[in-house]
């Protein structure tokens, strides 16, 4: 059986964490943020983890990480 291929695109947008988990980065900091708050787009900075439901199709695109 041949090996399974990485899709990159989401190889380079998802890291894995020690314990497995995956970590991503927020969405809505690229334009249009004169009307968001300060608040709000500091707290777009920060990398979050992917949600349970939609793990199992993760580990599927990103065999190896």
């Amino acid at each position: 059986m041949p090996k399974m291929k990485t899709k990159r695109a989401a190889a380079k947008r998802f890291k894995a964490t020690g314990s497995g988990k995956l970590k991503r980065n927020k969405a809505y900091r690229r334009h249009i943020l004169t009307k968001k708050s300060p608040k709000t787009k500091r707290n777009l900075r920060k990398a979050t983890l992917v949600d349970e439901t939609n793990v199992k199709s993760m580990k599927q695109i990103l065999p190896y990480i």
